[in-house]
């Protein structure tokens, strides 16, 4: 199988990078972020979870970082949408794409969102319902592809069931989480094949974590396999607050020197991406966990 000509990446780190952070972060620092990521050639940001902010503070200020970022031509700009109540607060602040969130283990349903996977499914059919009458495109989450905390291997026809279960519903792109970033690139593979015969490999995305040095390994994988969508976080950002010892996704500046090194346009421009991880993660007092990033400032 040949690589794509082009990769789309998805940029995690306003939302699934800074959800974690114990220490609260100003609105205004949030909003920075996302336009320095526009600035750098991010096409696709996902910059807020409109959940209950008992369950994640950090994101209390979707509201506020949704009505306020400066939109720029041709970005996208998604938010995370659990549920009807989240969906119906996204769309009054104009968002044009939402996201849903399943899993491929039921444990890790169970402690995620206290409820088995069908049931999630279920839930998620109202929100995909409401988004398409107001032309509002929704994108799926699998979570735990390659590995989950409390039940370990997860088999490859589970993931492509949710997948496809999500694919059906009306979800346009499926994003495949290795959550806890125990996956290896056969592994990775593996899941991928499953997946890839109930849902087209076009409408597929690689959301890797790097808790155990492999997200680079399995996203080459992948994408040798025909896969050309990567959800990715400035500077190494985020981990689950689910899966203990998680470290965060494969950092954004990672996966685009990789690409431009193998000719993948991105149509991202590294300097100025490495330059705003540098920048957040001294705004946010954390260790840069992009080796790319580390080095470019080095220089």
């Amino acid at each position: 199988m040949a690589f794509p000509k082009r990769v789309r990446l998805v940029e995690v780190g306003p939302r699934d990078g800074l959800q974690n952070e114990p220490e609260a972060i100003g609105t205004e620092t949030k909003l920075e972020l996302i336009d320095r990521l526009g600035a750098a050639g991010l096409a696709h940001i996902e910059a807020a979870s409109f959940v209950s902010p008992k369950w994640v503070p950090q994101m209390a200020d979707h509201r506020e970082v949704m009505t306020g970022l400066e939109r720029r031509e041709g970005v996208v700009y998604s938010a995370l949408t659990p549920n009807l109540k989240g969906l119906e607060a996204a769309l009054e602040c104009g968002v044009e794409e939402v996201a849903v969130f399943g899993a491929a283990s039921e444990s890790f349903s169970r402690k995620n969102i206290n409820c088995s996977v069908a049931e999630s499914l279920e839930r998620f059919a109202p929100v995909l319902e409401r988004a398409r009458e107001a032309n509002v495109r929704v994108r799926g989450y699998v979570s735990c592809v390659l590995g989950c905390p409390y039940e370990g291997e997860i088999a490859p026809a589970k993931v492509a069931e949710v997948a496809k279960a999500l694919h059906d519903m009306g979800c346009y792109e499926i994003s495949l989480g290795d959550t806890i970033g125990t996956g290896t690139p056969l592994k990775a593979k593996r899941m991928l094949e499953a997946v890839a015969r109930e849902v087209p490999m076009a409408r597929l995305a690689a959301h890797f974590h790097d808790t155990y040095g492999q997200a680079l390994a399995n996203l080459y994988a992948v994408l040798e396999e025909g896969v050309a969508v990567v959800d990715s976080s400035v500077a190494g950002l985020g981990g689950c607050p689910y899966a203990k010892g998680a470290s965060g996704n494969v950092a954004s500046e990672d996966v685009v020197y990789l690409l431009d090194g193998l000719g993948i346009d991105t149509g991202i421009d590294l300097d100025k991406l490495a330059a705003t991880g540098s920048w957040i993660t001294q705004a946010i007092g954390r260790p840069n966990r992009s080796k790319v990033g580390v080095a470019l400032a080095a220089k």
